[in-house]
């Protein structure tokens, strides 16, 4: 009934060439990213609402329910991310937890719409932390298998521009209906985002299976999607989990796994063979006994993704570029309102600059892949802090004041950009080189981009867990002027260790270049150049 949409040996599926193409993918993933956080945004207005009228609580204590809620929201994700990623990495298809993901977002929207109970409101909070950690694990480890890794800077600058778009649109849309129709039209709203979002995810083919014809539609089957998978490096791993078992079973003393690379971009992108100098991990192994060897062939791939400081830093980065853009929604709304006696819509528009400027997103990422992540990242975390420090400035009522405040949003909102659109694609190159420096196939069939992405989300979700609370109650118990300050003191030193370790160790680069003008022309190093990278 459906092979028109699915194909067949006989057909491929209609439109094949478009449902596959990497813009109508990327454009699926953005709109999922935009529906998970627009879902969630648009109903902080109307919580409030639906404590009081709904459940029963009494006025005193909506605050402390609305934290229960963001926390077990966070709960949720944090927990779920970790697990979402093992899954999708040892799926064969990365849509159909997309559509699990996305059944989880609708369950979770009519709870909270037909809500009249805390447990209910509180379950479809839950229900929408696991939606988001679906969709933002598994969605951007589709994107990254669909563009590969040298576009995947531009790719997340989208990725960028629709989070940043929902967050701006959802609380002031959600706003503005529940005023102007009531609390229904609001839930109506979001539904009719995810109808949309079903379309997009439901029509969607991913290139692995669309490889499964050729250019004239003819079925190849399995050969065309072993084919398209081989040239990727970090997906090094079309050998599958059983050759994976084997080369680690039978890798001796003397027979370590070997590569080469032939130097694309510097730290970033290798291409690996089967030949050439030995690689530093399995030296610490050969010597381990062969029941110590297979319980760590068996450990999860985030493991050993843990153990790169090249990731570690880019989630710490994360973390902190989280809380300096979540901060300004505890304290920017209640700065203009007690400094310019604005209502909420006005405190909703103080946001635009911010967002406005996202839209050099995929500029930035397109500029990463071409020159590297590093001193994009490095300019956004260095420019952000004098920026935010001088937001203190910003004192009393005059049209002055108004213009620069919002000056210095737009300028900050310019550096949260090139801090997350970089790091971001920095997930992805960590990965890749970690997994250059391991046998064929030692991160499983889909590699483990799924994990790595899974660690992002609960970074990101730790960041805006971390930030209000930094940011609101430093500004209630010092002020504005402290608590921008910190916040700007923040960003600075996270600069540092995204200076070290952001495109690979510097220390690394510099002690390979110190052996090479030290060794004699025409020798050849003794390990591989891919260690810089990792």
């Amino acid at each position: 009934m459906f092979r028109w949409l699915t194909g067949s040996s006989t057909s491929p599926p209609i439109f094949l060439k478009y449902r596959s193409s990497k813009t109508f993918i990327i454009l699926t993933v953005s709109t999922a990213i935009f529906t998970d956080i627009f879902t969630y945004g648009i109903v902080v207005p109307v919580l409030p609402f639906a404590l009081t009228s709904r459940a029963n609580v009494q006025p005193g204590s909506i605050q402390t329910w609305i934290s229960i809620f963001l926390a077990v929201y966070g709960a949720a994700l944090l927990c779920t991310a970790p697990i979402c990623g093992w899954l999708a990495d040892r799926s064969s298809s990365r849509r159909l937890p997309l559509i699990l993901g996305l059944l989880a977002l609708g369950g979770a929207t009519v709870m909270l719409c037909v809500g009249n109970s805390i447990g209910m409101l509180a379950a479809g909070r839950v229900l929408q932390g696991i939606s988001a950690a679906v969709v933002w694990v598994v969605g951007l480890a589709l994107m990254v298998d669909t563009v590969g890794q040298d576009e995947v800077g531009q790719a997340m600058g989208y990725v960028g521009l629709s989070m940043s778009l929902a967050m701006l649109l959802a609380p002031l849309l959600g706003g503005v209906v529940f005023d102007a129709a009531g609390y229904y039209a609001v839930f109506a709203m979001a539904f009719g985002l995810i109808v949309v979002d079903v379309l997009l995810r439901v029509v969607l083919v991913e290139k692995k299976v669309a490889a499964r014809w050729d250019e004239n539609g003819v079925w190849i089957g399995s050969e065309g999607e072993h084919r398209e998978k081989a040239p990727d490096a970090g997906n090094r791993d079309s050998v599958g989990d059983v050759e994976m078992q084997t080369i680690t079973e039978n890798q001796t003393d003397d027979q370590p796994a070997t590569v080469e690379t032939e130097g694309a971009r510097p730290n970033m992108d290798h291409s690996v063979s089967a030949t050439s100098a030995p690689l530093a991990p399995s030296d610490s192994l050969r010597s381990a006994p062969p029941v110590v060897r297979r319980i760590v062939a068996r450990l999860p791939p985030v493991v050993y993704l843990l153990g790169s400081r090249r990731l570690l830093s880019a989630l710490f980065a994360t973390v902190i570029q989280a809380s300096l853009l979540t901060a300004f929604d505890s304290i920017l709304p209640l700065f203009v309102r007690d400094t310019f006696g604005w209502n909420s819509l006005g405190a909703g528009l103080i946001f635009l600059p911010i967002v406005v400027v996202s839209f050099l997103g995929p500029v930035v990422g397109y500029l990463s892949d071409r020159q590297g992540p590093r001193w994009y990242a490095i300019a956004g975390f260095v420019l952000a802090c004098p920026f935010l420090i001088l937001l203190r400035l910003v004192t009393h009522n005059t049209l002055e004041q108004k213009v620069l405040l919002c000056a210095l949003l737009a300028l900050i909102g310019t550096c949260l950009t090139l801090m997350i659109t970089p790091i971001m694609a920095e997930i992805t190159y960590a990965v890749n080189a970690k997994a250059e420096r391991r046998p064929a196939g030692f991160f499983g069939r889909n590699g483990a981009y799924a994990q790595a992405y899974s660690l992002f989300n609960m970074g990101f979700a730790a960041g805006t867990m971390f930030g209000p609370l930094l940011g609101g109650l430093v500004n209630q118990s010092q002020g504005w002027g402290t608590a921008t300050l910190i916040l700007g003191l923040v960003s600075g030193v996270t600069a540092i260790p995204v200076a070290i370790w952001t495109g690979g160790s510097v220390f690394k680069e510099r002690r390979k270049r110190r052996e090479e003008m030290e060794r004699p022309e025409g020798q050849q190093p003794e390990t591989s150049s891919i260690e810089a990278a990792s």
